[in-house]
């Protein structure tokens, strides 16, 4: 009956089931691809198949509690992406190491990555009634990263990486600006701010639900494209 109830109606646990297969389903492919991996990129697809397993495992938790409770599990969803997250700005180090990447260049991604999801998570649960404000210190974080992958230290090294690192750095940063957008939309249909302060959904429980859709699809997209893009680097580079 439960899956009958998820296959009928209950578009959220739907999405969430779907998002564990999903990921579950390129972790296994990642991570039988690694023999078939020269060692020059093994790294990089390992920590493909790590981001889209924590994600499969947290997405697993996330649709029982939202099938036993009705709620948003906001908490689990913040664990997953402090996790996952930061390892998605560790591939930009990862494939512009060998062309110059300095330590540095990862702590700064790894910085910006939790500042923007630590407030993100203040404005959605801790203090909601300052949400829009959180909202913004959150986009500060974002665009920095933006701006680190699309003109900064990130995309001057792809740049002298090779023809194939940089078209793979420019599809990944085109992830961060178009795919980590939907986030932002997320977080606007699901906190008491919205938009300039104008709540955008008048019903608090379907902003909830629409938030969680939004970011199930978002997280699906993001997570298995950039293991992607980096899977398809790893074939197509000179070894």
């Amino acid at each position: 009956m439960e899956h009958l109830k998820i296959a009928s109606d209950n578009y959220v646990a739907f999405t969430f089931f779907i998002g564990t297969m999903a990921m579950m389903a390129a972790s296994v492919f990642f991570f039988f691809e690694l023999n078939n991996t020269s060692q020059k990129w093994r790294t990089s697809v390992l920590v493909s198949g790590l981001i889209t397993f924590i994600a499969a495992v947290h997405y697993y938790y996330m649709r029982g509690y939202n099938l036993e409770t009705g709620d948003s599990p906001t908490f689990f969803r913040y664990v997953d992406w402090i996790l996952t997250v930061p390892l998605m700005c560790v591939e930009f180090y990862l494939i512009t190491k060998k062309a110059g990447a300095k330590i540095g260049l990862l702590w700064k991604l790894i910085f910006a990555s939790l500042v923007m999801l630590v407030t993100g998570y203040f404005g959605e649960t801790l203090d909601r009634a300052h949400s829009v404000l959180w909202g913004v210190i959150s986009g500060i974080a974002y665009f920095y990263i933006v701006y680190l992958i699309w003109f900064g230290e990130v995309a001057k090294l792809a740049q002298t990486a090779g023809t194939q690192v940089a078209k793979a750095t420019r599809v990944l940063a085109w992830f961060v600006l178009v795919g980590w957008a939907i986030y932002p939309l997320g977080y606007i249909l699901g906190t008491p701010g919205g938009l300039f302060g104008v709540q955008l959904v008048a019903d608090p429980a379907a902003a909830t639900h629409a938030m969680d859709i939004v970011y199930n699809i978002a997280d699906a997209i993001n997570k298995i494209g950039f293991g992607l893009v980096i899977y398809a680097l790893s074939r197509n580079a000179e070894n």
